[in-house]
Parts: structure tokens; C-alpha cells; sequence
């Protein structure tokens, strides 16, 4: 066994990212290309999320790192309160957008997920399907939304899991471009563990595993879409010379083979999340 308290205090060290660089980045990298293209495909995990959480008409409730409103619209389709936020205001008009055309009434609001505008027990619910588990610094963004949630209340996610389809694709685009020393993973909001650590304490937590399937109609029309629409595939592909954006592609189409259910030239991946309900005292 080592003797840990031997050990140089080097090797234990462990890097402090900047948090607000890495905010700046990552709001960055959400404001390109055009999630919406992407986030519509996604609306039955905000429709499954509300029946999850059991969400009744008339309660308050708060989507948080909202993007396009797929939780938004789901909540609103239920004759909830609904205030719809994220830090990208071009997310939200696309969101006004959708709810305008559908007639619902929903409230949108710029809002940093890190520092919520709201006032304490303010909601009854909170919701953030893959939009909070984005946030740089993780456990301040889970402490904003315990706070703004009332006692009693319920905070529903969708997050990816590491080992999932998407999961895997960050960790595929990390191996292209590294992330920040420090910075911990938006995949570990797809982990009981870390779940159990950022809100065990302050209520229940009831974890599902899911799985929601991307279609297109290839590989290549994916990739063709994700790295012209999908902010952090957007980047990583701007971010690299042209020998290592092929490389990259040639990565991506491989794990998409590895994934792939479909033999008929199209593309049909399972990407696995947690439906994930916290209940707070």
C-alpha cells in the first residue's frame, strides 16, 4: 500500500478550471450553429419528463437551460405556469416561436442557470431536459435550482449517461480537442452517484434509466446536421485544421457504427439517459 501522506503534494493536486472562461466558452459554443434543429428532434423526452413528474395544470414551473423548449412546451401543453429560461436569447426566440404557433402562453426569460432571478420556493416544479447538466460549475447550478424550488416541490431531468450514444460522442470530440484541466463532465449528471451527491441531501431522488433514438436518414446526414447545427460539434469541427476535421468525422461515423441498429442505410441509434426526479423536503 502507499503512504499516501508521503506523497508529493504535486501529484494530489488537482486542477482549479476557470469557471467563468469556461461559462464564456460554452456559451459560445450553444449560441452556434442552431440547436433548435436538433432540439426538436428531442421533444418526446420533455412530453415523457412531465408525465414522470406527474405535472399537474396550474402548478409554477421553471425550465431551466431551456434551449428551444422542448420541456417548455410539454409543461405548457398541460396548462402549467410556465417560465422558460436559458443564456441564449436566440434559444428562447425560437422557443416564443414554437409556443406562439402551438397558442400557449409561457413567459421566457434570459437566466443564467448558475444564478436564477428568482426568489426562494418561488415554483413548484423544475425541469431541464440535457440543459443543465451543460453548466460548468455543477454544484452551484444544482443549489440554484433546490432554491428556487418549493418545499415539497419536484425537479425533473433528462441527462445524458457517459456510456450512451451522446455521452460517448463528447468523449470522442475530447479526444480531438481536450477539455479544460479541471473541468469536470457534463456526463457525470448521468451518474446515480453524482445525482445522489447534488441532491440526495436536500430530498429524494428517483433515477430511470431511458433511452431515446436518433433517426436520420444516414450517418452522414447526422454528422451533416450536428456539425453544421449542433453548437459543440459546430465548434469542434471550426476549432481543428482541415487533417483533423476529417479525422474527427471518421471517428464520428465509427461510433455511430458502433451504435447503429439499422441495416437499411439509415440511422437509428439508441442514446441512453436518466429520467431523473428529485423531491424536495
Amino acid at each position: 500500500m502507499q503512504n499516501v501522506a508521503a506523497m508529493p503534494a504535486a501529484v494530489a493536486s488537482v486542477p482549479v478550471p476557470d469557471l467563468a472562461a469556461l461559462k464564456t466558452r460554452q456559451q459560445g459554443a450553444w449560441a452556434s450553429g442552431d440547436y433548435a434543429v436538433v432540439g426538436t428532434t428531442l421533444q418526446i423526452v420533455g412530453e415523457t419528463l412531465c408525465e414522470a413528474i406527474d405535472l399537474r395544470a396550474g402548478e409554477t414551473v421553471l425550465d431551466v437551460a431551456a434551449g428551444n423548449g422542448n420541456a417548455t412546451l410539454a409543461a405548457a401543453r398541460r396548462f402549467a405556469v410556465v417560465t422558460s429560461t436559458d443564456y441564449v436569447p436566440a434559444l428562447l426566440e425560437r422557443g416564443r416561436a414554437r409556443a406562439a404557433a402551438d397558442g400557449l402562453t409561457v413567459t421566457f426569460q434570459t437566466a443564467d442557470a448558475e444564478a436564477l432571478p428568482f426568489g426562494n420556493e418561488t415554483f413548484d416544479v423544475i425541469l431541464s431536459t440535457f440543459g443543465v447538466m451543460f453548466t460548468p460549475n455543477q454544484d452551484q447550478a444544482a443549489r440554484e435550482m433546490l432554491r428556487v424550488c418549493r418545499s415539497g416541490g419536484r425537479i425533473g431531468m433528462a441527462n445524458w449517461t457517459p456510456d450512451g450514444f451522446i455521452g460517448q460522442l463528447f468523449r470522442t470530440m475530447g479526444q480531438h480537442l481536450p477539455p479544460p484541466p479541471g473541468a469536470l463532465s457534463p456526463a457525470l449528471w448521468g451518474t446515480e452517484a453524482r445525482l445522489n451527491a447534488l441532491f440526495s441531501p436536500a430530498g429524494t431522488v428517483s433515477i430511470q434509466p431511458k433511452v431515446f433514438t436518433f433517426r436520420y436518414r444516414s450517418p452522414d446526414h447526422w454528422l451533416e446536421v450536428f456539425r453544421t447545427w449542433y453548437g459543440p460539434v459546430h465548434k469542434a469541427f471550426a476549432a481543428l485544421p482541415d487533417a483533423g476535421q476529417a479525422a474527427l468525422g471518421q471517428d464520428l461515423l465509427a461510433l455511430i457504427a458502433r451504435f447503429n441498429r439499422a441495416t437499411d442505410g439509415t440511422m437509428v441509434v439508441p442514446s441512453a439517459y436518466l429520467e431523473v426526479i428529485v423531491t424536495k423536503a
